[in-house]
Order: structure tokens, then sequence, then C-alpha cells
């Protein structure tokens, strides 16, 4: 990874339109198609539009560009009103087999009105539920046609014996994923949170009385966890994007910084915590009290270590427009953090054997081989 990533790639044209839609007035019509394929890449579209109209910037966009913007912001509308009619339709399936639904990243933005939902791509639904209920809950769901996507021995038994959530579902008809987690890390990660502590803190979602989301903090710190403990970060931008609205939401009160670190160290996610807090800062510019990044130095990398996720992230976090030059050492830093997040999420042994399983026996063998690890 000796080349550094271009300063004046789409990608980094697209992270400065977000951080000044103001500025949208000097972009010329060459950028203008630039910035559009890196939006699109980066699933950014609709809140480009939405920035740039609270910017009261639309009016500088020429057509062409205009015309994909509003596209992508009517189609992120209809995505979110799907999501909101398919999750009040889960909240009365699942009534009296759980107490309440916590909702999960996207779906949460959404029910909650919070602001990460302006302008969002949503891929799936993503649910909270107690262990213990968790055979109920799948069973109801298959009953009324949501169908598991990972059918090998091995997968069932991998997502079933060591993942944090059941093997995705799909709905058929209606073409919906649901995601249904019992914790928010895999069983044998390095990190350990407490899932009863994310539930029994959730918020009541107002004029739902069977939906929940999490409280702030710990909304921030899953957010983080997500995107910097897992190996894949196909969608980093718009998930940072995400962390930023939600710290410049909630960080509005001074009691919120204060209870950010102590929580997160709580929940053993401090190192997380702080690199997202990094590159929020580093990238869009996310104001961050200096006391809360004080209170999480333990948590930090070494200075070595920052220095490698720096040249991984850097790269990793911009989209890469298709054709467009400067992306060196893309590949190596997207096997670095691959490499890290599976190390985070499995001891090694299960690590080891996994990567057999899925690098030689899958490809030879096939996915219906022995699903002994």
């Amino acid at each position: 990874m000796r080349s550094r990533p271009r300063a004046d790639t789409a990608g980094t044209g697209l992270v400065a339109l977000l951080r000044a839609p103001g500025a949208a007035h000097g972009v010329s019509p060459r950028d203008w198609e630039r910035l559009i394929a890196a939006g699109r890449e980066a699933g950014l579209l609709g809140r480009v539009y939405w920035a740039l109209q609270q910017a009261g910037a639309l009016g500088a966009v020429p057509a062409a560009p205009a015309a994909h913007l509003h596209s992508a912001w009517l189609a992120a509308e209809a995505q979110r009103r799907a999501v909101v009619r398919e999750v009040a339709y889960l909240a009365e399936l699942l009534a009296g087999v759980v107490p309440r639904v916590v909702l999960l990243k996207g779906a949460a933005y959404a029910l909650a009105g919070l602001p990460p939902a302006a302008g969002r791509q949503f891929s799936d639904i993503d649910l909270l539920v107690p262990r213990e209920a968790l055979a109920t809950v799948e069973a109801r769901l298959n009953r009324v046609g949501w169908l598991g996507t990972h059918h090998g021995a091995y997968d069932q038994r991998y997502y079933r014996e060591w993942m944090h959530e059941l093997p995705p579902l799909r709905h058929p008809q209606r073409g919906s994923t649901l995601d249904v987690h019992h914790t928010i890390l895999p069983e044998t990660a390095r990190f350990r949170p407490d899932a009863d502590a994310l539930v029994s803190a959730a918020r009541a979602v107002p004029g739902h009385s069977r939906l929940a989301v999490l409280a702030p903090e710990d909304m921030v710190i899953h957010s983080a966890t997500h995107l910097f403990v897992d190996g894949e970060i196909p969608n980093g931008l718009r998930d940072l994007v995400d962390l930023d609205a939600l710290l410049r939401h909630f960080g509005s009160t001074a009691a919120f910084w204060d209870a950010l670190p102590g929580r997160a160290r709580a929940l053993q996610l401090g190192a997380p915590l702080w690199l997202a807090l990094h590159y929020c800062r580093r990238m869009l510019g996310t104001p961050v009290p200096g006391a809360c990044a004080d209170a999480l130095a333990a948590d930090a990398p070494s200075t070595t270590g920052l220095a490698v996720l720096d040249a991984c992230y850097g790269r990793l976090l911009l989209p890469q427009v298709p054709g467009e030059p400067g992306g060196g050492g893309r590949g190596v830093a997207a096997m670095t953090i691959f490499l890290r997040g599976h190390w985070l999420r499995m001891p090694l042994p299960l690590l080891a054997r996994h990567a057999f399983r899925k690098g030689v026996v899958v490809p030879l063998f096939g996915d219906g081989a022995s699903s002994r690890p």
C-alpha cells in the first residue's frame, strides 16, 4: 500500500460536498458526473439530495445530475415507507412472543424519525430479540412466509452456534430481508457486550407501543461496532455518514457526551467507538468534545496500529468509481480489514477452520459437504 489515495478522487469530492453542500455552486459539469457516480457507488445519492435541499443549494445543480439526485431521493423515500409498513406488520406478528421489538440501524432511524433516515437506502430490517425467544420468533416468521437464505448444513451451524443472529430471512412475495439478532456481536467475538443491558435501556418509539430503539448512546455504540468490527464494509461511507448524523443530533446535549465513553466501556466496546469518533472527525468534521475523546484514550490503537488502520480505512471508506485511477493499495487494505474483522470475531482455531472450509472445502466439494467445522 505504498501509494496514497488521491486527494481529488470522486470519493473525496463526495465527502467534500456532504461536508459543505453550499459549495455546490462551484462544481463543474464534469465533476458532477464523477460525484453522481461516487454517490451511486456509496448509496448516498438520496442523502446528497437531502443535504443540498437543506442548504438551499439544489438550484446550483445542473438538470441532468439533479434528475439523478431527485430520483434517488424518491426511491429512498419509497424504501423508508416500505420499511415502516413492514415493521408495523412485524410488531403485530410478534405481539405476545416478545414484550417489544427492538429495532436496529436503518429501521430504527426510520421509525424514530432520526436524521440518518433522510435519503438513506435500506438494504434489510434488523431486529434485536431476547435469545430465549429466538426459536419462537423464527417459527412464527416461518409460518407467514419468511424463509431462510442459507440452507447448507455448515452455514446453519455457523449461524446458530457462533453468530449473533439467525440466518437471514427473506419474504418471497414482498422481497424484504430480515436479520433477527439476539445480541450485536458473535458469541465467539473478543468483545462481549451485554445484550440484556441494551434491551433493558431501549426507548419506546412514540406512537408504537410494541416497538423500541436503542438508547442514544447505545445506538451510536452499535453503529460504531457494526462498522469497525466487521471485516467487510460495502457501505462504509454511508455508515460513517449515519454516525456523523447521530453524533450531531444526540450531541446537542452535554449529557450525551458525558455518558458515551462510560457506556461504551461498560459494554466492552470502547475500541470501536474510539475508531468511529476518530474517522468521523477526520473525514466528516464531526464535532467531538475533547473530554469525550480523552476518556476513551485507553481504547485507542497503538501509533503503528492506527497508521495501518488509517491507510486501510482511508481507502475503503471512500467509494471507488469504476475506471477511476488512484485506487492503489485498495485490495491489500480490503484484505487487511477482512482478516482483522474475522480475528476480532473468532478465536484463531475457529477462524482457521472457517477459512479452510470457505476457501477450500466449499469450492472443491460444494456447500453440501460435512457440516463439521
